[in-house]
Parts: structure tokens; C-alpha cells; sequence
């Protein structure tokens, strides 16, 4: 029997937090190696095993996977989340595509100047209801059903979900424009097994806050507005 998926990260959401939902809404157990500091993840390069130098690494079926969009591409694939045929899957990453967009502005919101931080927020929070949820809400507006592709729970759900949640934190009542995603979001958090993760205790991380961003900033050297894309960048190529 093959053993448990483990995860190699640093204790934070980053690239690995969509790995841990996906592999949670498919009923998945996982274990995590969490690094604490710069010498742990030099130990974790110096083994050989991290292909550009950079995590999220996750050990699978005897393979060592990097890329994130790789590792959720091989989960979605393996627990059958990523459709029934090619015309699916085709519909699974675009929705995917954009909704990984959208999780990027929100994910380098903490690593914006503090002069700037609340034009980002603005901006985030404007994109989210005029770009992005419009696309989701017409999708189960115009087919009427349940989820996004196939009537059935897939990779392009999951990440709706985390999506949507990681605008809330943001702006509590970001879904008030958008009734078919508040339906969404209280049908899908009610499946077994994803709302098992959103329980306290689970493996769900916290939002990014001043501590854990020192401890990412120390473990990948990277400066604030600098390694990381700010957002002054990120508002310049939308």
C-alpha cells in the first residue's frame, strides 16, 4: 500500500496551500515537512531532490514532483477531479488559469509598501467583482448546475472555493453581488471532506501575517516589493 503524499513547504499557505486543499477534497491524507528556517531549506536543496531549487515539492507514488501547476495537475488527474475527457479538462484549467490570477494578487497583498497597501486592496477587491466572480457566476448562471464542469466536483471547484475564501478575508461581503457563488460556496463547503479542512486543527493554514512573513522573507531571502512581485507590478500588467 502506498504510503501518505508528503509535502515539503515552509509553515505558510504560499504555492502549497491549493496542493493541500485539492488533496483534501479528495479525501487524501497528507503529511507535511515543514521548514523553519533558511538552513533546513538549503538541507532540503542540497539533497538533490528539488529540480529548479524551489518548493513546493510533494513526494508521490515514488515520484518527487515540483511546479505547482504540475503537482495539482498529477492530484487532480489521480483522484479523478480534472474531468472525463479532453474538452473538460480544457474547461477545467481555464477556469483554474484565471482563478490562479486572482489568488496571486491576494497572495502578495502582505508584501505590498505600507503606503500602498490599501490602493492594492481596492484594486484586488474591484478586479474580483468586475474581471473574475462575473465569469463564475454566468458559468453556473448559463448551465444551471450544481458545479463548474461536468456536474460534478472538480479541481476547478476546489479552487473556486479557496478562491473565494481568500476574498472574504479580504472583504467580508465580496460575494454580495453574486448570489449563485454564495450558493456555491455554502453547497461545496458542506461536501464531507472539504469541510473537514475548514475545521480548526486541520491542515488549513492562516492567512500571511507579519510573523510568518518574516520567517518567509529570512528563509528565502527575498526583501519586501523585491524577490516577490510587488504590487505596483502586478497592477501595472493587468
Amino acid at each position: 500500500m502506498a504510503g501518505k503524499p508528503i509535502l515539503h513547504y515552509f509553515n505558510g499557505r504560499g504555492r502549497m496551500e491549493s496542493v493541500r486543499w485539492l488533496l483534501a477534497a479528495a479525501g487524501v491524507e497528507f503529511e507535511e515537512e515543514l521548514f523553519e528556517t533558511r538552513e533546513e531549506f538549503e538541507k532540503l536543496i542540497q539533497g538533490g531532490t528539488l529540480m529548479y531549487g524551489q518548493v513546493p515539492m510533494v513526494e508521490i507514488d515514488g515520484m518527487t514532483l515540483v511546479q505547482t501547476r504540475a503537482i495539482l495537475r498529477y492530484v487532480a488527474a489521480k483522484y479523478d477531479l480534472y474531468g472525463r475527457n479532453l474538452d473538460e479538462q480544457a474547461w477545467i484549467d481555464m477556469y483554474v488559469e484565471g482563478l490562479r490570477d486572482l489568488s496571486d494578487m491576494i497572495m502578495y497583498l502582505p508584501l505590498s509598501l505600507p503606503e500602498e497597501k490599501e490602493m492594492n486592496l481596492e484594486y484586488i477587491l474591484h478586479r474580483a467583482t468586475t474581471r473574475f466572480f462575473p465569469v463564475y457566476e454566468k458559468a453556473l448562471r448559463d448551465h444551471g448546475q450544481d458545479f463548474l464542469v461536468g456536474n460534478r466536483l472538480s479541481w476547478a471547484d476546489v479552487q473556486l472555493l479557496e478562491v473565494i475564501l481568500m476574498a472574504e478575508e479580504c472583504k467580508a461581503d465580496v460575494l454580495s453581488e453574486f448570489p449563485l457563488l454564495q450558493d456555491f460556496k455554502g453547497r461545496t463547503s458542506r461536501i464531507p471532506t472539504i469541510n473537514r479542512f475548514l475545521q480548526p486543527g486541520s491542515q488549513r493554514k492562516p492567512p500571511l501575517d507579519e510573523r510568518s512573513l518574516g520567517t518567509a522573507k529570512d528563509i528565502f531571502k527575498f526583501e519586501r516589493g523585491m524577490f516577490l512581485k510587488n504590487m505596483s507590478t502586478i497592477v501595472a500588467e493587468y
